[in-house]
């Protein structure tokens, strides 16, 4: 009643209507839905972060890692410091240098263009390309590139100048020839990757380049590049060859003149020692310089002493001789008919006749030789037989490579027997339907002079590994004849220069006697034997009867009249001869003068010949591992010797080494101390053991 009593009173008219209040909103209620979407918000911002986490952290790392490495460091390679090749008697052929290579680090330099173009500028010697080619490895997105490997003191010094952001330089071994086109064949060169590419520097690159250490260059934070050594390189071993280098100056000079002279197109001359297989000198014309090897074309870079390939003409006469003489099937004192000078041969074409048609009429055995009588040795040949001749060929060592120095040897041409026909046998019993190298017909006449013994060429006489000395020991491959067979050639040998008859008069020496051959054989042009251009040859031993040296000469297509090789090559191999004999010391062997011989009892005169100039040589005296004799040595020569030895020295006094300890022979151990005592004036007991 109350409530209709209100709701009347409030229609009446005159009274003001009153806003009816709504509910209140659920506040809480609100708030708990805001916080829950900012929460699984939140939750699926976490779950996203944390899965591209584990994603770059485990599906990307190592890709991530190589991305990072790329951007900030580069691990540069360093070849290590090659060793020296040196003569026998120490002196240096090659050796190695520092020399300063320009780097760049291109995501530093803003302007390859303006960089490039300074860079030329400074070093002074681009080419045409060679600009642009600097320009293209500075736009790389790099964190190292070269510009030049190995440039000069003074372009160095002009590029340091410059002050460019992101150019330096690193140290770079570089091989240095002080002898510039001396042995230049033999010692081979090496490339601007400090590996070696032809001669000695290639057959044994391995011992010789040491091993090779790694710089590493990084970026830090503001892009600025620094570089370390993350691991050094090791030097490699040096190597002693057997060559001389007097003789081989002496080879080059006469080889040079002799085909000067007659007017050639090359030359080879080989200097050996029978006895040893050592190869003292090998010299070939022309030649090139090995520091700019790059200048010189494949022609003169060859080496034409175990690469090039000739018939060896009438010097091949010596193996058909030593198989008649070895076998038995022609006594020497037996008379061939040679007449008329020509010889016709089934399956042949033309008849083979005597040089400058001939006609020695009958001949003994050694006058063919001796004569060099192109019938004769047919003659001879058939009486040996294929079989028998072409086993002498395989002894002698034609046929395959004599040397392991030399990979790049030529293995010759021999006809396998079964393909031998009458006149195939023929034309290898006069030397030709053979190739050969100079160092395999030199090889197998020195088997001739020491007596029957196939020794095997060598150039390595001694390695340096870890200041020890190991020596090469001469290697005796066979026996190709008994020393009766040898002898016997010998003596047939000394009447080719001895014999007014003989084809090498030119070659003879006042007080030595001479065992030699000639060999004069027609070239192969276009497939046919030329009449003008020939390989004119002398190889001989002297002294004859006790052997010091074998040398073989080989003139390549004299343009001279006569072109044989009694006189084109013989006089070349005299000139060599006679130098080295005196060289070596060795005396006539054909009515020598009596012996001088004087004693020196005064103190002075032992003094002055103490201190006579006398040869350094870099290699220790004795065994390795053995204790040097230093007695009568100056201070200077024994701590090289004692430093050669890895061994340390305790001096006491000056002048010149009159005792040591420990005594000579004695085994030591590097870093051991040696005690060595020093005087002006040795004692007599010093000085009647020291060394001349």
């Amino acid at each position: 009643m109350i409530v209709d009593h209100i709701r009347r009173a409030l229609t009446r008219p005159g009274v003001r209507s009153a806003k009816v209040r709504e509910p209140a909103i659920d506040w809480r209620r609100t708030l708990k839905w805001r916080v829950l979407t900012v929460v699984c918000f939140l939750v699926l911002w976490v779950i996203g972060i944390e899965a591209r986490l584990v994603y770059l952290q485990i599906y990307s790392h190592a890709d991530l890692v190589a991305r990072a490495e790329r951007q900030q460091l580069r691990t540069q390679s360093v070849p290590a410091k090659r060793g020296d090749i040196l003569d026998r008697r120490g002196h240096v052929l090659a050796t190695s240098v520092d020399a300063d290579t320009v780097y760049a680090v291109p995501t530093e330099i803003d302007d390859p263009e303006q960089a490039a173009t300074q860079l030329c500028d400074a070093l002074g010697d681009c080419a045409g390309n060679d600009r642009q080619s600097i320009v293209e490895r500075l736009r790389k997105s790099r964190a190292f590139a070269y510009v030049r490997r190995q440039v000069g003191p003074e372009q160095a010094r002009r590029v340091a100048a410059l002050n460019l952001d992101g150019v330096g330089f690193i140290k770079e071994s570089k091989r240095f020839y002080p002898n510039k086109e001396l042995a230049a064949h033999l010692v081979g060169y090496v490339g601007l990757d400090n590996t070696g590419l032809n001669g000695i520097e290639f057959t044994y690159d391995k011992q010789i380049s040491g091993t090779t250490g790694t710089v590493l260059v990084q970026t830090d934070a503001k892009r600025h590049a620094f570089s370390r050594f993350e691991r050094p390189p090791t030097a490699g071993s040096s190597i002693e060859l057997t060559i001389d280098e007097y003789l081989q100056h002496i080879a080059e000079r006469e080889l040079h003149a002799g085909v000067v002279a007659n007017r050639a197109e090359g030359g080879t001359a080989i200097i050996m020692n029978p006895r040893t297989g050592e190869i003292l000198a090998m010299a070939n014309e022309p030649t090139f310089n090995p520091n700019a090897y790059r200048e010189f074309d494949d022609a003169a870079r060859r080496n034409r002493a175990v690469q090039d390939l000739f018939e060896p003409g009438s010097t091949f006469k010596i193996v058909t001789a030593s198989a008649a003489i070895e076998e038995g099937v022609m006594p020497i004192d037996t008379m061939i008919d040679t007449n008329p000078g020509v010889i016709h041969i089934a399956g042949r074409p033309k008849p083979v006749t005597e040089a400058s048609h001939h006609n020695y009429g009958v001949l003994s055995f050694s006058d063919v030789i001796v004569r060099s009588s192109n019938v004769g040795a047919i003659k001879i040949g058939f009486r040996v037989g294929t079989e028998r001749l072409s086993r002498f060929v395989g002894l002698f060592g034609f046929g395959h490579p004599v040397s392991p120095d030399f990979p790049g040897e030529s293995s010759g041409i021999v006809w396998p027997p079964s393909k031998w026909t009458e006149s195939a046998l023929a034309s290898v019993s006069m030397g030709y339907q053979v190739g050969v190298t100079p160092l395999q017909m030199v090889s197998a006449v020195s088997s001739v002079a020491n007596g029957g013994e196939m020794i095997e060429p060598r150039v390595i006489r001694a390695l340096y590994r870890d200041n020890r000395r190991y020596e090469v020991r001469p290697k005796v491959v066979r026996r190709t004849i008994s020393a009766e067979t040898a002898a016997t050639l010998t003596g047939i040998m000394e009447g080719v220069v001895a014999d007014p008859h003989g084809t090498a008069t030119r070659a003879q020496m006042t007080g030595y006697t001479i065992a030699g051959k000639t060999g004069t054989a027609a070239k192969l042009v276009n497939g046919r034997y030329s009449t003008t251009d020939y390989n004119a040859s002398f190889v001989g031993f002297v002294p004859s009867r006790n052997p010091a040296v074998a040398i073989i000469v080989v003139t390549d297509t004299p343009h001279v009249y006569p072109n044989t090789g009694g006189w084109v090559s013989a006089p070349v191999f005299k000139k060599i001869a006679e130098a080295t004999l005196q060289y070596l010391g060795v005396g006539p062997t054909v009515d020598p003068p009596a012996p001088v011989l004087m004693v020196r009892r005064d103190a002075a005169a032992l003094e002055n010949s103490a201190s006579a100039d006398s040869v350094v040589s870099l290699v220790a005296d004795g065994l390795p591992g053995a204790m040097p004799d230093l007695r009568g040595l100056s201070a200077r020569e024994a701590l090289r010797a004692l430093v050669r030895r890895g061994m340390n020295a305790q001096v006491t006094g000056d002048g010149f080494v009159v005792s040591q300890d420990p005594q000579a022979g004695t085994s030591v151990d590097a870093g051991g101390t040696a005690r060595v005592l020093l005087a002006r004036a040795p004692s007599p007991q010093a000085a009647a053991v020291a060394r001349p």
